[in-house]
Order: structure tokens, then sequence, then C-alpha cells
């Protein structure tokens, strides 16, 4: 049998199995039904291995064709004995969503399974791709046109040079760079002799910025041209960076380069093209680089990247949102976020799509871009598609060629206005994490979902809405088994999952720091002894295994497409307020996506100084991470209640007409007092946030 047909049938028994498991569910809730049962599921189990030989060989034989009626007479009758009207409707209703997922999800499976067979990295893919197109566009970035041949040479230079300058598999390497076709070749290039990049947020600053190259312990730094300043602001002071190598990219002929740091460009320009030797010891479960996530213990952490997870991310976008090689796809987002950095560039290195990077996405430009390159798939976050419908009607909106829009976080308020003045055909929203092990896709364009189960196979998958207690955060278990309790039906839940070492989907790799790593993690979820990761996510499912985002738990929140850690914002706002307690939360706003950054201080004399507050918040934080509004307590609990205390200001939010307490808002970089009637021009969107 020939490696799709196993997987073919592995996925069909499956989901055979997932009916058998509900059939069995519903009996023994309604014992009357048992011997319906007994009758039609011995026919249903009789030979299952012919079935998949069926499935694979397509031979139907007199005697199989036998045993199917029989079959099938028993499923009827066990379908009539055991489902009521209302679970049957649902599960017909759902079937040809059901298969189409299950078939798309079949050829995930298929090419990751490739994939391990052949020790296909993904610089593999690349090189692959390079000799099939060499002269095919790989990235379009404002007026260049990078080539697959020239994205492999430039590469291959990276991994020569670096190679002979003494780093080896298993070193890192800080990438500090904004968006542009280089900013891939070097993490490619890097992960062709086994070096690690550490993908940093451009926007950090500070204490953040030289937390994420000590914590991966980067034996070098390249970064570019554009945020020297922000490089010589932790060049100054005795740190890690005196001793570490520094690489500035992009300075131009024009520009001197910052005393101490070595030319990038003009380094790597003399190195080999040639492909370096050590890219053949490169294997699947290798790291391919580090993302950073929001952290909860005050800084970001950084997640570390397999090979096969970069692959599950890419190829899950690719099959289930049914993305084509000679696609050509828009990426504004970041590429140091898994939308942008892993689905986006995903789809070019391994596919041979051509991608068209921006260096940071604009609403004006966005569909004058699509219209210039062609594109057929852009990426998009929630925060985006409100932008764009923000700005003023345009023959633009509908003279473009896209075909699909993907990504997260679009709201199911804007959903169909935003399909229906852009004339966009489908929408393949996604749901998943850096870090995490479970990932959900919208195969249908359904309105507000971010993915969906197969009903058959819900209560048997190592996934599913866990029920939590709405202030500790803490999973509820059942007083008798001591596990976790499912969600039904339309019951707000956490999102978990089984994890499954080495697994390519279900494994979690977890982070540099083993504390940040436990936090992510329960026991007893499923079963006994088994583990699972917190999604950190609150999701609802209706009643046809649709699943939709409700709101984030614990200590982050985000914002403008970013996650936000609040205990990092609380560790350096009280640096600026002489200690002072403080709570950073977040709160929702009318016709905004995800919650806007508020924090209260305890400060009953009033004797923090709101200038050097908000100076210091501006200097020292990404623009997405600022408190915008500020709430001044006399006093707060810090003892065992903290959480409800934390839940009940968030409920409160900014709302002046029941908070007694003085309450500021953040406006062109300085807090002033908040009234009524400001709140009111917030809400309304009259003041743009």
């Amino acid at each position: 049998m020939s490696g799709d047909g196993k997987e073919n049938v592995q996925v069909a028994k499956y989901y055979l199995q997932g009916i058998f498991h509900g059939f069995l569910n519903v009996t023994f809730k309604n014992k009357k039904f048992i011997p319906f049962l007994a009758a039609g599921v011995s026919y249903q189990l009789y030979k299952l291995d012919d079935t998949s030989s069926w499935i694979h060989d397509g031979i139907l034989s007199p005697s199989f064709l036998f045993k199917s009626m029989v079959s099938s007479v028993g499923l009827g009758l066990s379908l009539l004995a055991l489902v009521n009207y209302e679970t049957l409707y649902y599960n017909f209703k759902a079937l040809p969503r059901d298969l189409k997922g299950i078939s798309r999800f079949a050829r995930v499976l298929r090419e990751i399974r490739w994939a391990g067979r052949n020790n296909f990295t993904v610089a593999k893919y690349l090189d692959r791709n390079a000799e099939k197109f060499p002269d095919k566009v790989c990235f379009y970035y404002e007026d260049e046109k990078w080539t697959f041949r020239q994205v492999r040479e430039f590469s291959n230079r990276i991994g020569n040079h670096f190679s002979s300058l003494g780093f080896k598999k298993g070193d890192t390497v800080a990438l500090f760079m904004e968006n542009r076709p280089e900013y891939v070749c070097i993490w490619l290039g890097l992960n062709k002799i086994g070096v690690t990049a550490a993908l940093i947020n451009y926007n950090l600053r500070l204490q953040s910025l030289l937390h994420c190259i000590e914590t991966v312990k980067a034996k070098a730094v390249i970064f570019g041209f554009e945020l020297t300043a922000a490089m010589q602001d932790i060049t100054e002071t005795e740190n890690i960076l005196s001793t570490l190598p520094l690489f500035c990219s992009g300075h131009g002929n024009n520009n001197a380069l910052p005393k101490g740091v070595r030319d990038f460009d003009k380094e790597v320009g003399t190195a080999s093209h040639e492909t370096p030797v050590e890219m053949n010891d490169m294997k699947l479960h290798d790291s391919l680089y580090y993302i950073y996530t929001s952290g909860t213990t005050g800084m970001p952490k950084a997640a570390v990247i397999k090979q096969y997870r970069f692959m599950m991310a890419a190829n899950g976008i690719h099959f289930m949102n049914n993305v084509k090689k000679d696609d050509i796809v828009y990426d504004s987002l970041p590429l140091y976020h898994m939308t942008g950095g892993m689905i986006g560039v995903g789809q070019a290195v391994l596919f041979g799509s051509s991608l068209v990077i921006r260096k940071k996405f604009s609403a004006s430009q966005f569909w004058k871009d699509c219209i210039k390159y062609n594109v057929t798939v852009a990426q998009y976050l929630g925060e985006t598609c409100r932008y764009l419908l923000a700005t003023p009607p345009s023959p633009e909106d509908t003279a473009h060629k896209v075909r699909l829009m993907s990504g997260n976080g679009l709201r199911h308020e804007i959903w169909a206005e935003f399909a229906k003045r852009f004339n966009i055909p489908e929408i393949g929203e996604v749901y998943g994490s850096t870090e995490g092990n479970t990932n959900l896709a919208n195969v249908d364009s359904k309105t507000g979902a971010v993915g969906f189960v197969p009903r058959f196979v819900y209560s048997v998958l190592p996934t599913a809405l866990i029920k939590v207690d709405e202030y500790t955060g803490e999973p509820i278990r059942d007083l008798e088994t001591g596990l976790c309790i499912r969600c039904k039906p339309n019951e707000p839940g956490e999102l978990m999952a089984k994890i499954v070492p080495r697994h390519p989907i279900r494994d979690f790799q977890g982070y540099t720091d083993d504390q940040s790593t436990s936090k992510k993690i329960v026991r007893d979820v499923f079963a006994k002894g088994d583990s699972a990761f917190r999604s950190g996510d609150i999701l609802v499912m209706d009643n046809l295994c649709y699943f939709y985002f409700k709101d984030r738990t614990g200590d982050t929140y985000r914002w403008k497409g970013e996650n936000v850690s609040t205990t990092e914002v609380e560790s350096i706002i009280c640096t600026f307020t002489s200690y002072k307690d403080s709570i950073v939360y977040g709160v929702k706003v009318p016709n905004t996506e995800g919650r806007a950054g508020m924090v209260a201080i305890v400060d009953p004399t009033e004797s923090v100084d709101l200038e050097i507050l908000a100076a210091g918040i501006s200097r020292s934080l990404p623009a997405y991470a600022r408190p915008i509004f500020l709430r001044i307590l006399d006093e707060v609990d810090i003892t065992g209640t903290y959480k409800l205390k934390k839940v009940r200001l968030q409920n409160e939010g900014y709302d002046v007409t029941k908070i007694k307490d003085k309450v500021y808002f953040s406006h062109s970089g300085k807090f002033q007092i908040l009234d009524e009637a400001l709140m009111k021009q917030i809400n309304s969107g009259e003041i743009r946030l």
C-alpha cells in the first residue's frame, strides 16, 4: 500500500471510530436502545479491514458489497434508534464541511510524513524550489524582485560566512530588523549551518530588547540600520552586548556605521554562494528559530520553533485554505510573528508561491499593492481589516484579483461587510498560537468562526474546550474522576490540547526557561497521567462544532495585533511611580478588536508625576503595550483576592459614569483627565485609538 493510501485509511478509520464512540455514548445514556445498538454495530464492525481495502484499492467484490449493504441497514437502524432528530440534523448538515476538512487535513499529514521520511528541512525545500524554477520571483519588495536562485545564493553566502567565523550548530544569533527579503534570507542562511536565529520584535526597546538578546544566549546580533538608535540605547551601558559581535545590514553607502559595528552586507557579499556542507546534517526535529511571545513572568518568552513546526503551520494554511503554488501572496505583517513569518513566508519557501513583502502595513496602500503585484491571496489580522474598512471607498476596493484573505482575528460584526465591500470570495480564518500544539481552520468561510472539528470525532479528539473558573482561571474538575470537564455546545471554555512528545502536531516545545514552560502545562486533563497545553484563550463551540473566539485569560491581552504581557508592563511602570502598587489589564472599547491597555495605580496622595510617567512609558514600551487609560486608586487588595480585584477592575473598564476614582486618557503622549464627553468621543470612534 502506498503512503497516500495508508494516510487515507488512517483518517477514515479515525473517523469511523469517532462515529462508533459517539453511538456508544448515546446508547449507554439511553439503555433501552442497547439491543438496537448490538444489532447495528455488530455489522458495522464486521471486517473493518475489508472496508480499509475498499477505501484504498477500490475493489468492489460481491462479498464486500453484501456486507456493506447489511452494515448499512444496521447503521440506519442504529441511527434511528440512537440519535434524536436534532443530533441527526446537525450531523448531516456538518457532513459536507467535515468531509472537505478531513480530505484537506489528510494532505497536510501526507506532506509532513513525506518530509519526515526524506528528512526534508525548510532550507531543503527552498533549494528544491530554486532548482525547479530558479528564475521565478520568490519575493517582491517595493521595486525589487528576488528570484528563488537569488534567495538561495544569498542565504548560502550568509551560512558560509558565519561558518567561517566559527559559528556552529546549536549557536544562536539575534535578528533585529524590519521587514525585507534579507530578513528571511538571514535566518535561512544561518539555519543552513545549524545556527538558530532569534526573531526579535522590532518595536522593543531598552530592558525588553536586552532581555530578548540575553535569554537565548545569543552569540551575535544582526540588526537593520533603521534600528541603530534602539541598539545604541542598550550598548551605552555595560552588559552582554559589550562582548558580542554586532552586524549592521542596510546602511547603504552614504551612512556611517556605528563604532564597533561590523558591515554585514560587505562581509557576506564576498562569501561563497555554494550550499554549505553543514546543511546535510540538519534534521526535521532541529530548531529553526525562536519567536518571542508575551511573558507572564515580566518579559517576552522565547518559543522554540522546530523545523516540523514551521512546516505544519505553512502546510496547514496551504492545504486547509487551498492556497496554490501559482498564487501571489501579500504579506504586510511582521516577519517576527507566526502569521507573517511562518505562514506567509512558508508559502514561498515550501511551495514556490511568490510572496509580496511590505515593510509595514498601510491601509491606504493595501489594495494598490494588491493591484500592482497581481495578488491573489492576502494575509490579515483583525485590526488590519478594520483599518481597511475605515478608509474612504474607492474604485481600488474591487479592482484587485484577491480571491482569498487568510489570517486571524476578523470580528463577526464586520466579517460580512468586509467580504462584500472588497469582493472577497473566501475568508480563511484560522486559529493557532506560536508555541501551541493545536490549530483550527475555517474551510468554508463560516462567518465569525475561527475553525471547526468534525462532529463525529469531537468526543475522542485530544483537543477540547475545558471549563475553567472565571476568577482563578484554573480548570474545573470532575469530583469523581479528578479529570477536567469538557464544555458542551455553547458553553465557553479554555482550549486545551494533549501533549504528545516529538509528534509534529501535538508536541509542545516550550520556552527557553522551564518556569514559563510549566505554567502552560496542565496535568490529568483527558486521562490520568496525561498533560495538555493551555492556550489561555476562551472559545465557544456551537452545535455544528464551529469554534468562535471569546476572550483571553490570565496575564496577557491582545491589542493592535500583538499580545501584551501585563506583568511586563507592570514591571516597567513601577520604575516611574516610585514602585507603587499597580495593576495592568485590558479593557474593551466599542468597535475595536482586542482590549486597550489600562493601568490602575495605588496613589492615595496623588504623588505620581504623570508627565514623568507618560514620558517613561513612551520611551520604554512599544506603542501597542502602552496603557491608554490610567486609574488612580486609594488602595488595592493584593492578598488572595488579587485576581478577583483585577476582574472587577477589568469589568468596570474606563466608564467614568460608574467609577468614582480619577481616570485619565493618554493622548499625544500625555495623560489628560477623562470625563463623560471625552469618553463618548472614544466610544463613538470620533477619537481613534
